[in-house]
Parts: structure tokens; C-alpha cells; sequence
């Protein structure tokens, strides 16, 4: 009886010491598989993290690339070729000394160019600026001479700017100086390499007196399918003070409140 006693209580101090061990080992087990649980939440997490950052850059890219198109969002471009900004002009020029180089708002430019400034100014337009890749003189003189053999050459200097997308524009004003009455053939260049049709062009001119000669019809001869109108022609020596007139022309064909 007394070995059956020590036998039973050896038996009931196993099967406690067994049951106790059991229950302090599962609750490790159930701490390690939360700690995994937790892990893999965290690097799931993370890798959202991380595509949503991709995404974000990649929008962010993408609406870079919708509005570098257009400076502004407009419909409207002024795009236009003027001397001082196509000639290999010392640093420093004094725009004072040369009828044909002007100061808009600080920047180097000529006569046709401080009107395109204007235009744009009043309509909120995008500007483009029609430059070669060969430099013209530094004087004027020289430059329109160059330009009279470039005319009885017909022809096309070599454009270093162009225009990403013209489609999104449905007004073109383009401006340009008289050289020995005709357009710089920079600017045939440019209506060569840009199909206007479908669209409004409304030239604008500056020149010594002699206007716009018979650019409006090479105009509407190298666009045939634009809608072409006479716009407005102003003498060198006004272009400065033209402001006024400009806003008063814009207004009257309903560029301009």
C-alpha cells in the first residue's frame, strides 16, 4: 500500500510539472507568431509605403510633362523674330546707341520683340522667341545686309528654338521686322517648319516706314489653311512709346479688355 502511495504521488507531481511546462511554452509560441504576425504587417506596410512614393513621384513626373508644353496654359502664342536677340550683341550694349535694340523689363531685346512683350503682357500669351543657329552681326547695318542675301537666296537658316507642341494654340501673332520688304527668312523657317492650319495668324510688323509690303500675302501663301488677318505695323521709332496703341489694336479685334 505504501509503494502504491509513493507511485501515485510520483505520478500526480509528474502530470503537474508536464501540465506546467506546457503552459509557460505556449505562450512563447503564441508571442513568436504575434511577433511574426507583427513583422510581416510592418514589411507589408513599408512596401506600401514605398509604392505609394512611387506613384507620387511618377504623377508628380507626368503633370511636369503635360505643362511643359505651354508656359501659361494659354491658347494664345506670340512668336516673333527680332535683331538683338539673334546677334552676337557685346555685354553691356547700350540699347540708347542703336534705334534697333531695346530694355523691356530689363532683358536685351529689339523692336519687334517689345511689342511681342506688349501683346503678350495684354493677352497673357506665351511668347516665343524665333532664334538661328548662326548669329547674325553685331550692327545692324551688316545685319540687314546679310538678310538681303539670305532673300535673294531664299534661304532658310537653321532654327535653334522650336516650339514643343503648336496644337494647343488656336491664335498665333506673328511678329517680325521689315528687311528689304519682306520677312527675315528666319521666319519663313519657322512657318515651314509649323503647320498652322486651323488657325487665327495675326502678323504684326515694325519697320523704317515701309509696313508690312507684301508679308501678309507670302503669309497666306505658305499657310494656306490659316485664317490670316492684317494686324498692326509700327515704325522703329515708336515701338518704345507703343504701348497704348497696342492695348487700344488688341481691344478692337477682341484680344484685349
Amino acid at each position: 500500500m505504501r509503494r502504491k502511495g509513493i507511485m501515485m504521488l510520483l505520478i500526480c507531481l509528474l502530470t503537474v510539472s508536464l501540465t506546467a511546462c506546457l503552459s509557460v511554452e505556449e505562450p512563447a509560441e503564441d508571442a513568436q507568431q504575434e511577433n511574426g504576425a507583427e513583422e510581416a504587417a510592418e514589411e507589408e506596410n513599408a512596401e506600401e509605403t514605398a509604392a505609394g512614393d512611387e506613384e507620387g513621384t511618377v504623377e508628380t513626373e507626368n503633370t511636369d510633362e503635360q505643362t511643359s508644353g505651354s508656359e501659361t496654359g494659354s491658347d494664345i502664342l506670340v512668336a516673333y523674330f527680332t535683331y538683338a536677340e539673334n546677334a552676337e550683341l557685346p555685354d553691356g550694349v547700350d540699347a540708347v546707341a542703336s534705334a534697333s535694340i531695346q530694355e523691356w523689363n530689363g532683358e536685351t531685346t529689339g523692336n519687334t520683340g517689345a511689342v511681342a512683350h506688349m501683346i503678350s503682357e495684354e493677352t497673357g500669351a506665351d511668347l516665343f522667341s524665333i532664334r538661328t543657329v548662326e548669329k547674325y552681326p553685331d550692327n545692324y547695318s551688316d545685319t540687314v545686309d546679310q538678310g538681303q542675301e539670305e532673300q535673294s537666296e531664299e534661304a532658310r537658316p537653321e532654327l535653334a528654338s522650336h516650339i514643343e507642341d503648336i496644337s494647343q494654340y488656336d491664335t498665333v501673332f506673328l511678329g517680325y521686322p521689315n528687311w528689304w520688304g519682306d520677312m527675315p527668312m528666319a521666319v519663313y523657317s519657322f512657318l515651314d517648319e509649323y503647320d498652322l492650319s486651323g488657325k487665327t495668324v495675326i502678323p504684326f510688323v515694325t519697320s523704317g516706314g515701309s509696313r508690312f509690303s507684301g508679308t501678309v500675302s507670302a503669309i497666306e501663301s505658305a499657310e494656306p489653311d490659316a485664317e490670316v488677318q492684317e494686324g498692326i505695323a509700327l515704325s522703329d521709332s515708336e515701338t518704345v512709346s507703343a504701348q497704348e496703341d497696342v492695348r487700344a489694336w488688341l481691344t478692337g479685334i477682341g484680344y484685349a479688355e
